[in-house]
């Protein structure tokens, strides 16, 4: 292969179209096909909920779990039947989604922000433990991108301090600490099935619960169900507290049944292909790859590199539209900047007109508070990954990444030489 970079108009990495596939087909049709023919859609009445749950009990070892409308919803609920309530702080990653951090607002809790391992992407439990006081009341511990959270220490910091740990799983799926499936070593684990994670109904989400304990249980189902008990032949309408509708239907149910029979495929050839492109990128000069620990395993949601600029001699937006040229689709950082950098952090203004529940405790966000995180994302390189790529796709990846990266360090290294002399 030409070491001329594409973009310099040398041949590019990448030869062949990226695998692809289809995530849906007649499994899903017979399954939503059987939904319409109960004459009903609600999950109380229907099968399909009840069924799509009993099955992902059986996969993730668990006695209790919870349908949701989303994966945002599942967080919200695990939050509200823990107990977290007005001026509550929770302690969560900076590096998320939006869907992470509703609840906690809408249960007029304050997010507080951990740093990161500036290689897993994920909390650093000694950060978590200094962000704790009086106030704490909870863990979201984020397993960005697949790769587990450190969840002994966390979790040995929330018993110490009287905490419930939350795992939101939602890019996730099949991941495992220590042997240990996500979702089932905090208090509570959350998923999503909406469109954009391992596997889709559309939207639609799950919580565990963890505890086996059936009160527990049935706090998180109704907390789901605007606090109405639907348990037996008798629904109970007596409200106790304030709760939302985040009901899953029997359509997504329905489909959900036919993803979860593809789920340990489709996380297993993620793992693979990320593990295998690990291996071909990690003695790259400049070039960090995305670090899963030993004993645990990644199911790859994406794959985010880190480049090290000054190593590397060349800035990371340079690095990118370099790749980009050589038929690697990428993109700079994860999401544009840390969220607590957002205007609804900065103005402290989750509701219009009010600083409420920010001003309960007068807490500010500023820039600096969690620097691993921050220097993650000026640094990263989100590439994608799908259960439809082949070795041969991974195997071009890698060597659009080395070609860029060695490019770059011998142009660097020759620069640096012809100065010296």
């Amino acid at each position: 292969m030409s070491d001329k970079l594409a973009i310099h108009g040398g041949p590019k990495s990448k030869t062949v179209p990226f695998g692809t596939g289809k995530r849906f087909g007649e499994e899903e049709l017979k399954e939503l096909a059987e939904a319409l023919e109960q004459n009903t859609l609600f999950y109380h009445f229907g099968t399909k909920v009840k069924t799509f749950l009993d099955r992902f009990n059986d996969l993730y070892g668990v006695q209790y779990s919870v349908a949701t409308s989303s994966g945002t919803a599942a967080i919200h609920v695990a939050l509200g039947a823990a107990g977290v309530s007005v001026g509550d702080e929770v302690i969560t990653s900076p590096i998320t989604d939006q869907g992470t951090l509703i609840g906690i607002l809408y249960q007029n809790a304050i997010p507080v922000f951990a740093d990161l391992d500036p290689h897993t992407y994920n909390l650093d439990p000694a950060s978590i433990e200094s962000r704790i006081t009086p106030r704490t009341k909870a863990i979201v511990a984020v397993h960005l991108a697949g790769n587990p959270c450190d969840m002994d220490p966390i979790m040995a910091t929330a018993r110490k301090h009287g905490l419930t740990v939350i795992e939101d799983c939602a890019q996730s799926y099949l991941t495992r600490y220590k042997g240990r499936l996500v979702g089932t070593i905090g208090h509570y684990g959350c998923f999503s099935t909406n469109d954009f994670k391992h596997i889709s109904t559309g939207d639609g989400g799950i919580v565990t619960v963890n505890s086996g304990s059936e009160s527990d249980y049935y706090a998180v189902h109704a907390f789901a169900d605007k606090n109405y008990r639907r348990f037996g032949g008798e629904v109970v309408r007596e409200l106790h507290g304030l709760a939302p509708n985040y009901r899953m239907t029997e359509l997504q149910g329905a489909v959900g049944i036919a993803q979860l029979r593809k789920l340990p495929d489709i996380c297993a050839a993620r793992r693979k292909h990320g593990d295998r492109l690990t291996a071909a990128i990690s003695d790259l000069p400049g070039i960090k790859p995305h670090h899963v620990e030993v004993g645990n395993e990644c199911t790859y949601w994406f794959y985010m590199l880190r480049v090290d600029e000054r190593e590397l001699g060349a800035p990371r937006e340079v690095f990118s539209e370099a790749l980009a040229a050589e038929g690697i689709p990428n993109v700079p950082g994860y999401i544009p900047d840390v969220v607590y950098m957002q205007p609804l952090f900065q103005r402290r203004e989750a509701y219009a007109g009010t600083h409420f529940p920010f001003d309960i405790t007068g807490i500010t966000y500023e820039r600096g508070l969690c620097p691993n995180a921050e220097a993650i994302l000026r640094t990263a390189v989100r590439i994608a990954i799908s259960e439809f790529y082949s070795d041969l796709d991974v195997d071009e990846i890698a060597a659009g990444i080395g070609k860029v990266a060695r490019y770059f360090h011998s142009h660097t290294t020759q620069t640096i030489g012809d100065t010296e002399r």
